[in-house]
This record gives structure tokens, sequence and C-alpha cells, in this order.
């Protein structure tokens, strides 16, 4: 007698990370759903499952006989601590929706998908509400917190997992850990003919190219800290004019001194005055920081002098032997993301592969779009190791 495969279904499925990943584990679609054209397209080129375009706050599930699994991964822009991050976003509540048509299909067991700031602070809610969603239907349910470096991957990834089951199985989930990679382990070696592999090199004339040439591996521009680690503007006068000692000492005490004197609760660091800086240098200091608002270095309100470059972080360019960050839309972006060697960013290619999805998964579409698909995607191997763990455990 033939053993049925174990089924699944999916919501806000995008360009079919998390579906690729049970499709390798033997799992067999009975249905993927979003609202994404371009992502669907992808879809439907690189897996043999039919998938529809609908708007899923819109439409009704009902219960789906011989349904295994429901998987979601509903849209993280609300919850991510490198966007917005708004309370009141409306896309934070398809998670709750995510939850609502889950329990409508009546698997067998069901996983919620987001960014672990979903269980953080204010945001909290909407998670809780997802849980007493799953539990109200009569789900047994646990959160889990998974590392993707810790799961066979080559990225610093965190994400949170809601899985919910009605089965037989009983006690703790515990997904089998392995030891990820590095980044060169990800995308090294790559030839030119691979799909989606289309190098952008940054031009030595302009500001990001020699911008870029500054920048070392494990290095970033960045004016808001002290390290080896940051590349600080005034380090690369050829873009952003010169400056003497003096004014770099100044500029450096304003970096100490903006995060030491807080007086708001939000922010990296507060405007600092004249005084306070004076003080802590041991000397007047009026006529540098005069120069230094003239260079375009400093600029000065009625709170005091604060540095016109407060980002913690751009170009940055990566390292070879350890694992990536997280793969988020900028990866195409060199203003925020170097390759180790080369003055450019990442190809898509590479950051799919980073990702853990294979060479033979190809994008399409416009190619900020293309990167947007892989940063939302969940990563196909750790979709694997989720699918394994359901087909040997909780669904027996």
């Amino acid at each position: 007698m033939a053993v049925r495969s174990p089924t699944f279904l999916s919501l806000f499925c995008g360009c079919g990370g998390f579906d690729q990943g049970f499709h390798n584990a033997g799992f067999r679609s009975l249905g993927a759903f979003d609202i994404d054209e371009a992502a669907l397209a992808v879809y439907r080129k690189n897996l043999p499952y039919e998938a529809t375009a609908c708007d899923l706050a819109t439409v009704t599930f009902s219960r789906i006989s011989g349904c295994d699994v429901v998987v979601a991964g509903p849209p993280c822009q609300g919850f991510s601590t490198i966007g917005k991050r708004r309370v009141k976003d409306p896309r934070n509540n398809l998670l709750v929706t995510a939850a609502e048509q889950a329990v409508r299909i009546s698997p067998r067991a069901i996983i919620l998908e987001n960014v672990a700031g979903a269980i953080a602070g204010t945001h909290a809610r909407y998670w809780r509400k997802a849980s007493l969603i799953l539990r109200s239907g009569g789900y047994q349910v646990q959160e889990l917190l998974c590392r993707a470096d810790e799961m066979g991957l080559a990225q610093i990834r965190k994400r949170v997992l809601l899985v919910a089951w009605k089965t037989r199985f009983r006690g703790d989930i515990e997904l089998p850990q392995c030891k990820g990679g590095t980044l060169r382990d990800a995308i090294f070696p790559l030839t030119a003919s691979l799909p989606n592999h289309f190098p952008k090199y940054l031009d030595a004339a302009t500001h990001s190219g020699r911008i870029a040439k500054r920048i070392q591996p494990g290095q970033k521009l960045s004016n808001v800290r002290v390290s080896e680690r940051s590349v600080h503007t005034w380090e690369i006068p050829e873009v952003f004019g010169t400056t003497n000692a003096e004014e770099r000492r100044v500029l450096t005490a304003l970096i100490h001194r903006r995060r030491q004197k807080r007086v708001r609760d939000f922010g990296d660091g507060d405007p600092v005055s004249a005084r306070s800086l004076a003080y802590y240098l041991g000397r007047p200091v009026a006529r540098v920081l005069k120069a230094l608002v003239l260079k375009g270095y400093l600029r000065c309100d009625e709170r005091g002098y604060e540095l016109t470059h407060t980002f913690n972080g751009k170009y940055r360019r990566l390292t070879w032997d350890a694992p990536a960050p997280t793969v988020d839309t900028k990866y195409g972006d060199p203003r925020y993301f170097l390759h180790p060697d080369e003055d450019r960013a990442f190809s898509v290619r590479e950051a799919a592969r980073i990702q853990g999805f294979s060479d033979a998964f190809e994008f399409s579409g416009n190619e900020k779009h293309q990167y947007l698909m892989i940063a939302n995607a969940v990563p196909p191997p750790l979709a694997d190791t989720i699918a394994s763990y359901l087909s040997r455990t909780i669904l027996q």
C-alpha cells in the first residue's frame, strides 16, 4: 500500500520559501495564496503547485479535509525593528488573520512565522491574540525562537514561530540544531552563468565608490561609534572634506558626550552644548565648533551641537569567515551592504544563496522586488527542518 504524503496549505506564501522547504521534506501542497502577483509568478515558475492571488484579509476559508498543516508567514514590516515599527500598522493584524484562517481550515498542525519583533513590547498584543485564537480552536500551542545560524544557515536571522497541533503528540517541541556556515560557505564560488547573478560594480570616481575603497571587511561608515569597526566621515576627506587634528578631537569627544548626557528617552544620542564639550575636553571649543558647522560635519540648534550623519552603519562590508547579517531588502544597495572583496553590493543570486535557495530557484520581475521577495521569504532549509520534524513527531 502506498504511503500518503503529508499535505500542507500555504497562506501569505510569497515567492515560496516556506513551500520549497515543505516540498523538499516530502509534503504535498493543497494550495498557496498571496496578494503579490509578482511573487506568485516566481512561485509558479519554481514549484509544481497551484498558487492563487487573493487578499487573505477579505476571503474566508472553510474546513479542508485531509489538510495536515497550514503554514503562514504574514507580513513582518510593522513588527521589524529595522522599519518604522508602528503599532497600528494595518499589516500587523494580518498575523491575527492568519491564525483565524488557519483555525477555519482545521488542519492537524499550524505554523505561524514572523520576525522576533512580533513578540516585543506593545506589538506583542497581536502575537498573544493569535496564540489565543489557536488555543480557543482546540490546539496545543508552543512558541519557538529560531536562529538561522544555529539551524544550518550562514546568516544571523532570528524568527519566532507559533506551532499549534491537534494530535497525540505530547511534550515540548525541540527542533534539531546544526551550526551554520560562513558567508564564504554560502556564496563561494559563483559563476557568471548562474541565473540572477549580475554584479554591479561601483564607479571609483563617484562618492559611493570612494567611500567603499575606505571600508575594510568588518567595517562600516559610522559616526556614532568609536572602534576599529567604525570609519568616520572625517576619515574620508576626498568625499566629506578635510579636517585638522583639533577638529577631529572635538568630533570624537562629541561622539562620547552625545550618549553620556541624555535628555530624550529615544534615539541614539542627544545634541551636546558647547559648555559640556569644553568641560569634557578642558579647553574652549566655540571656534572649532563653528568651523565644523561650516564644513558640514555638525549642525546646531537651540539644544546644542549634533553630528550631521548619525546613522549607525552604512556601507557595511561583510567578512568571508562569519555568518552574514539578516538578509533584508537592502542587500542589493551598496550604501548598506558591501561584498567582502569587491566594491559592490550583493547580486540577487548571492542574497538567495544566503537565504538558502538553491541555484535552480530562479527569480524574475523588477530587480528591487526580487530582493524584497528573498528578504521576506522563510529560508527553505529552515522550513525543511520544521517540516521534517513535524512529519516524524507531531503528525505521527
